[in-house]
This record gives structure tokens, sequence and C-alpha cells, in this order.
């Protein structure tokens, strides 16, 4: 089990590194003019990226500690699974489409196309919010099938699973306010493309940590 934890870490750390390199595929603190190195520019944006990739190995660290906890609980003889209600498959679909479209952003901002950039925060942001009220009605269905979150260990394990996954994706949708509410106030491209490509990177990880998560709860 632990050599399993292991290998999810190493595979986590990994996609990580490889959604940095790929979403991030130029340098701004580098290529940014001389004149930067006076206004503290190219420092700002370095520390951004190095912050969310601290962040993102943090995280990492968290969501494998409750994968710990819950696989070494459920081998407990008073350990009942719950019935994953289908509703968590659409779920799934939809954080998928909405990591696709915040890469086509992503795309658009690296590429200067400035007309894409509005309709593609938009649909990925609602479709983030359609996420997030997925999992909600998927909570009030567990509890209508009398899944309390008092009435099994295995009940509670999914209920703070899910919750913790829903706020990071929360955390997330602040930066994405922020990011839309300058587009919509006419900024360029340019100005909000680290943003984006930032954002771009977390939906990414926080995609392949619930398919991680849904697959463990499946497997249950």
């Amino acid at each position: 089990m632990y050599l399993t934890l292991i290998f999810l870490g190493v595979i986590m750390a990994t996609v990580i590194t490889w959604l940095l390199r790929q979403t991030l595929n130029t340098q701004p603190w580098v290529s940014q003019p001389a004149d930067d190195a006076v206004t503290g520019v190219s420092i700002n944006t370095n520390t951004k990226t190095v912050a969310l990739t601290v962040f993102l190995t943090v995280a990492t660290s968290i969501f494998a500690l409750f994968i710990s906890a819950y696989t070494i609980r459920m081998e407990e003889p008073d350990w009942r699974p719950v019935a994953e209600p289908v509703l968590l498959w659409f779920n799934t679909a939809v954080l998928i489409l909405a990591s696709i479209a915040y890469h086509w952003t992503r795309n658009a901002a690296v590429s200067g196309v400035q007309g894409r950039l509005k309709p593609g925060l938009f649909v990925s942001g609602a479709l983030t919010i359609l996420f997030l009220v997925g999992q909600l009605v998927a909570w009030q269905q567990l509890n209508a099938a009398g899944y309390y979150v008092e009435r099994n260990v295995a009940n509670s394990f999914f209920y703070l699973l899910t919750a913790v996954h829903g706020l990071h994706m929360l955390g997330g949708m602040w930066v994405w306010a922020r990011s839309t509410i300058r587009v919509w106030s006419g900024a360029d491209a340019d100005s909000v493309r680290l943003s984006i490509e930032l954002c771009t990177v977390y939906w990414h990880f926080l995609l392949l940590v619930w398919i991680v998560l849904f697959g463990v709860l499946l497997s249950t």
C-alpha cells in the first residue's frame, strides 16, 4: 500500500512538472525587456510560477495523505462502501471539458488571439461551476438514499474527499474571476497570459486529482 502511495506521488509530481513545462513554454521573466530588472516585473512573474509549483506539491501531499488514511481505514470490518451516484460520471466528463476549455483559452492567450479569451474564460468557468453544482447534487442524492455522514466511516470519507477537492476548485475560481474581470475590462492577451497559463495548470492538476479520487472511490 505504501509503495502504491509513493508511486502515486511520483506520478503526480511528474505530471505537475510536465504541465508546468508544457503550459509555460516560455519564460516571461527571461524574455522581458531589460527595463523589467528595474521595475521588478520579471521577479514578480517568477515568484507566481514558483508559488504555484510549491502549492501543487503541498496539495499533492495532502491528497496523498487522505488517500492513505482512506485505504487504511477501509480494511476495518465496520467499513461499508458507499454506492457512488451515477451523476459522478457526468461530473467527471464536465470537469474534463472545463480543463479542455481552459487549455483552449490558454492557447489563445499565448497566440495573442484576443477574441477567444472572453468565450474561453466564460465556458471554462461555467463548466467548473456546473461540476461543483453536480457534486452538491450528488451529495443530496446520497443523503436521500440514507448515506449520512454519521452513519458510516465510508460515508464520512466520501464527503471529506469530495469537499476538499471542491474547496480547491473554489480557490481556483477566485483566480479565474480576477482574470475574467480583467479581460472584460479591456486587458489585452499579454497582460493576462501568465494568469491564464497558471490557471490552466491548476485546472489540469485538479482534473488529475479528481480522476485519482474517483478511481479510489469506485474501487471500494
